[in-house]
């Protein structure tokens, strides 16, 4: 019986590529760059399974007419950049990898909220850049981050994990906004009824909500308005849920203090009125980046895989 035929999107780790090519019929990206919309629709064509990333926009042209594919193993727990319901229409199973990359990516907010409130990415550029002269009792004082209050914008595993770090670690109050009640969050925090409560009420403003939908720039002009002016905002969920022309004209009018942001709107473009600003931590979308998340990640997918073409349902379908 001839194995199913697989198509990778990206390279994977080494690891996972491997046990790929034990289970099925594989194709791998050996050069590891992204596939054009024509290479993504031929791959529909021709495999029994598609494994895409986040880099892939697979649109409702995509799925149009049909093609041999059964399944989508995304390889990520966002999945915005797909049409779901072209692709269930379409005959396609669509799964994601929650829960293995939780960890991986409260991490990350917390580095980049530290960052930004001492100021650590100006300094490093600074020193690295030969200009730094000297311990002086004014030199970039940042922002004290123990005992201040964050405000967490969806409370999932991963807002759950960011609130985690921040109450038990600096001794942050904890406010936050979530679609559906959060009776048992996993330490003391208060729900607020709306994302304006939140915004108003925290010194630093982490987003763990999905992208696309009606979270598309959810943090807007009128939101960073209702921010304090010594506020951070920290964005480590998908870029579109923020709106980057408004957030840098508040900076710009100092209306917020300065933003920590992993995620971009038209990744891996990034407007220069961010590159240049001094009072943003820029990372280049690192939230699951560690060998140990990536690993589980893509045997996250091998087992929904697993799942499907042994007539069972995978355990992370999301249509």
């Amino acid at each position: 019986m001839s194995k199913p035929k697989v198509i990778v999107t990206r390279r994977w780790p080494h690891e996972v590529e491997q046990r790929l090519g034990d289970h099925f019929d594989v194709t791998l990206n050996e050069a590891d760059r992204p596939y054009e919309q024509q290479e993504l629709r031929q791959a529909l064509l021709l495999a029994d399974a598609v494994l895409p990333t986040v880099t892939d926009r697979l649109g409702a042209d995509l799925f149009a007419g049909g093609g041999r594919a059964r399944i989508l193993g995304n390889f990520g727990v966002g999945f915005n950049h797909i049409d779901i319901a072209a692709a269930s229409a379409a005959g396609l199973i669509v799964t994601n990898t929650p829960a293995v990359l939780t960890d991986a990516t409260a991490d990350l907010a917390m580095t980049l909220l530290l960052m930004c409130a001492r100021r650590a990415g100006e300094g490093e550029r600074e020193l690295r850049s030969g200009k730094w002269t000297g311990w002086r009792p004014t030199h970039l004082c940042g922002t004290q981050v123990s005992g201040k209050t964050v405000g967490i914008i969806g409370m999932g595993r991963i807002g759950q994990a960011m609130a985690r770090r921040c109450h038990f670690g600096f001794g942050m109050e904890v406010v936050f906004f979530d679609s559906r009640p959060v009776p048992h969050p996993g330490m003391p925090a208060r729900q607020l009824a709306t994302v304006d409560e939140v915004l108003a009420a925290s010194d630093f403003v982490s987003l763990h909500c999905p992208g696309g939908g009606e979270n598309t720039r959810l943090i807007n002009e009128r939101r960073l308005a209702r921010m304090k002016k010594s506020a951070f905002l920290i964005n480590t969920a998908r870029g579109d849920v923020v709106d980057e022309d408004a957030l840098v004209q508040a900076l710009r009018e100092r209306r917020i203090t300065g933003a920590g942001l992993d995620v971009f709107e038209t990744e891996p473009s990034v407007p220069r009125a961010l590159t240049e600003r001094e009072d943003v931590v820029l990372l280049p979308h690192l939230g699951s980046a560690t060998s140990e998340t990536r690993i589980a990640m893509g045997m996250r997918v091998i087992d929904n895989l697993s799942a499907f073409f042994e007539g069972r349902t995978p355990p992370d379908a999301v249509n």
